[in-house]
């Protein structure tokens, strides 16, 4: 998402993050492969989708090109995703709000107040990512590498301290994101829904006075110029990745298969380091430029992390299943004893 990261449900919003990375894509034939995103031009995600491209051509002698539509100029994810299924487009880098379009289970990694650590993120993120790779072979679509949008943030016009001065305000809600409507459901939030493009707009107009994001999307998408404050207390883990329609992905020789995959998993690894200091820098610049850090008091916390507990049983059978939540909970406890032990 920029210096930006909602990246679409950030999410760029995420994403962005989309920003992800093609990790496990490439085209054999000599055709231009067509892939979307919401990363702005100049971000992060974007200068090194980039360069992956111009590496993949040249890995596979020019068989494979792939040319970015950044910036969301294809629309929403759910647009991209739809012109992917009728193939005018051959992927998309994706938060999972996208990605969740094809397999909503993946969205079990992005619940709020999951992790408390990148490093805690990723472990157990490792350790999910080869089944939801599987569930989108089987459902038509290659999952690349994973990606990073960043911890999410609430921004906003007004101070937020309490979860009363949440429910005070017109907070957005990406389209009719089934984690975010519940936990805004929960707290007695009223979302405003609306695709990511449409939330400057909105900002500038008062339609909405509240966003989340992630520093780095909230910069790249120009929404921290609108907003005075930011929470202290991140409301979950922003992730991202491509998704290429396996009928492209399937067209590869087993040459340039390789080829690209070893490019794409190069590229995905610096681009989550990337993002990473990017964020941590968004979060500098996001405070130069005025807007305050409001640190968000334990009782608002408490009551967040609860209602967020409450949220994840409510959705296992329905967005997820139980036994996902369940391995979720069991690597990330897993982490948590190893981390203890040292």
């Amino acid at each position: 998402m920029a210096k930006s990261a909602l990246y679409r449900r950030l999410g760029l919003a995420a994403a962005a993050a989309a920003v992800a990375v093609i990790g496990a894509a490439g085209n054999a034939a000599a055709d231009e492969w067509r892939v979307a995103t919401l990363a702005p031009e100049g971000s992060a995600w974007m200068k090194i989708l980039g360069r992956g491209a111009e590496e993949v051509n040249k890995a596979t002698a020019g068989r494979v090109t792939i040319k970015y539509y950044a910036g969301g100029v294809q629309g929403d994810e759910k647009d991209v995703v739809a012109k992917m299924q009728g193939g005018q487009l051959d992927g998309g880098a994706f938060t999972t709000i996208g990605m969740g379009m094809v397999d909503e289970s993946i969205r079990v990694l992005e619940l709020p107040m999951l992790f408390k650590s990148v490093e805690e993120m990723d472990y157990v993120r490792e350790k999910m990512w080869p089944t939801f790779q599987q569930r989108f072979e089987k459902k038509g679509y290659m999952l690349g590498e994973p990606g990073d949008v960043g911890f999410l943030y609430f921004y906003s016009g007004a101070p937020i301290k309490s979860i009363e001065d949440l429910t005070k305000a017109k907070v957005w809600l990406w389209g009719e994101d089934k984690i975010v409507k519940g936990m805004f459901r929960k707290l007695g939030v009223n979302g405003v829904p609306m695709g990511v493009p449409d939330v400057l707009p909105a900002l500038n107009t008062g339609r909405i006075n509240a966003c989340y994001a992630s520093p780095l999307a909230a910069v790249a998408l120009q929404w921290y110029t609108k907003v005075k404050y930011s929470t202290s207390m991140p409301m979950a883990y922003g992730i991202g990745s491509t998704l290429i329609r396996k009928s492209v992905w399937d067209k590869m020789s087993p040459a340039d298969k390789q080829a690209s995959d070893k490019v794409f998993k190069i590229q995905a690894e610096k681009l989550r380091k990337v993002v990473r200091k990017d964020n941590e820098r968004a979060f500098k610049a996001i405070t130069r430029a005025g807007v305050t850090v409001i640190e968000t008091p334990a009782t608002m916390v408490s009551q967040f992390d609860k209602s967020s507990q409450e949220l994840w049983q409510e959705l296992a059978g329905k967005l997820y299943s139980k036994a996902d939540l369940d391995l979720v909970l069991k690597y990330r406890a897993e982490f948590r004893a190893k981390q203890a032990g040292k």
